[in-house]
């Protein structure tokens, strides 16, 4: 979710009149100065054409400012450099907003809203009060819808300057609903080294082609008796499935075309709730603090030749998905793909691993367990790799295509693969390694369950975990 705004216009004196007409205020009234915070419809005035009023805004705005109005103004130079058809006022409005922004917080970036953004993630979070709804008004100015996002104060887990628009309208890179699927044998679109992502539920198997997954980044589906969410987000290299049933009830999701640290946001159609594609969690909106937390399944990346020979039973996508896009292998996110660039900041960063280097992720309910990133390219050298997580022994199979699974070893201890793929103990018996369970050949009592993980960039797993145990 990531393609920069088209025609995009400002509309300010529609924009600043909405707000003014929603609040009841009059911008022009030297009076608001006694109130314990500016409104908000002045902020939007300091981007207004008028030059006149915008610069009284600034000035009403400069008597009562506080560090926490930054992320207000940051929002507007953001919103107005990506908009494709600015003209030369336009520029003049921008710069004349960065050097207010300077001059309240003594920082001189000018135009750089990556280093703005910087700044302002390093300070504490102290926004203005009605800054969601702010937030919503500016980015209705892009897609009305955008603004229903943003409810009442105070129901949001995470800043909201932290949010970011990313290119698109809501749904505008579209869901796919439950999606045509074809046999194996007629998926003759697929080359045996095309990259798959691989689920089995309730006896049945489906192949998710990446060429394909990455024009939609969701897919609402059904696999055996599961309804399912499964999300992509290519910014961050992470493919979820999710059981869309949450606290007893079906939901419906989408995607909003906002990120949040360069993640996806989905929202539930019922409740219109923001919620985090990588913890499964609602963090702006109705359901925040309800407790409730999607349920992430065993998912894993692969080659398609090898999960056909895994599974020659398997569905796989039809290209006829009811979209025109270019689904040959490589075409989507080519050149984001390509580099270790990022497209959206993070508010953090760890040089371990390059930004895009694949790592292995999982977590575990008991939030005393810390969550755990393995580098892909180790467990490729290893692809026997037994842990230990608070007390929790585990056991990560790689294949020779690197798709890696991970199991709960219990008391058993492992040792190798054979050429036939089985996983081998340390007593030379044979296990089978399968998507729901580690199965010993000697025992048909005997499986160890499938843990769920998945692959991610580094960098998008870390602005989220910061204290994430790494393996390298």
């Amino acid at each position: 979710m990531s393609k920069c705004g088209r025609n995009l216009s400002p509309a300010w004196p529609r924009l600043v009149a909405a707000a003014m007409l929603m609040i009841g205020a009059s911008i022009g009234s030297w009076a608001q100065a006694q109130q314990a915070e500016p409104d908000i419809s002045l902020f939007f005035a300091t981007a207004e054409p008028d030059e006149e009023r915008a610069a009284a805004a600034r000035q009403q705005i400069a008597g009562q400012w506080r560090d926490g109005y930054a992320g207000m103004i940051v929002d507007l130079l953001d919103y107005l450099r990506r908009s494709s058809l600015l003209q030369p006022q336009s520029w003049i409005r921008l710069n004349q907003l960065a050097q207010f922004l300077g001059e309240q917080t003594g920082q001189e970036f000018g135009l750089d809203v990556d280093a703005w953004h910087q700044w302002l993630w390093s300070q504490a979070y102290e926004p203005h009060p009605e800054y969601e709804t702010f937030k919503g008004l500016l980015y209705s100015r892009i897609d009305r819808r955008f603004e229903q996002f943003f409810g009442a104060p105070g129901e949001t887990e995470i800043r909201l300057d932290e949010i970011q628009w990313g290119g698109v309208t809501v749904n505008g890179i579209p869901p796919l609903d439950h999606p045509d699927y074809i046999d194996a044998a007629d998926a003759d679109y697929l080359d045996d080294f095309n990259i798959v992502f691989g689920m089995s539920f309730g006896g049945e198997s489906r192949a998710y082609p990446k060429r394909i997954l990455a024009w939609h980044e969701l897919a609402l589906d059904r696999i055996g008796d599961r309804e399912l969410t499964i999300v992509y987000c290519t910014l961050c290299g992470t493919v979820i499935p999710y059981d869309s049933t949450v606290g007893g009830e079906l939901r419906v999701f989408g995607t909003s075309g906002l990120l949040y640290q360069s993640n996806k946001l989905m929202f539930d159609a019922e409740t219109l709730s923001l919620w985090s594609s990588l913890t499964g969690e609602p963090v702006v909106g109705p359901l925040v603090g309800s407790g409730l937390r999607l349920t992430a399944l065993p998912v894993v990346t692969t080659t398609w030749g090898e999960w056909r020979r895994e599974h020659p039973d398997t569905t796989v996508l039809s290209l006829e998905t009811g979209h025109v896009r270019d689904y040959s292998e490589g075409a989507a996110y080519r050149g984001y793909f390509a580099t270790d660039a990022l497209m959206f900041d993070v508010s953090r960063r760890d040089a371990r691993l390059l930004n895009k280097a694949e790592v292995l992720v999982f977590r575990f309910a008991d939030p005393s367990i810390r969550p755990t990133a393995v580098s892909a390219d180790f467990l490729l050298e290893q692809p026997i790799y037994e842990l230990e997580m608070e007390g929790t022994r585990l056991v990560v199979v790689t294949s020779l295509a690197g798709a890696n699974r991970v199991y709960a070893s219990d008391e058993y201890r492992f040792d190798s693969l054979d050429e036939r793929g089985r996983v081998i103990d340390d007593m030379g018996r044979v296990w089978l390694v399968g998507e729901d369970a580690l199965r010993a050949s000697f025992d048909d009592g005997i499986a160890l369950p499938r843990v769920p993980a998945h692959r991610a960039f580094w960098f998008g797993w870390y602005a989220q975990y910061p204290e994430t145990v790494l393996i390298r």
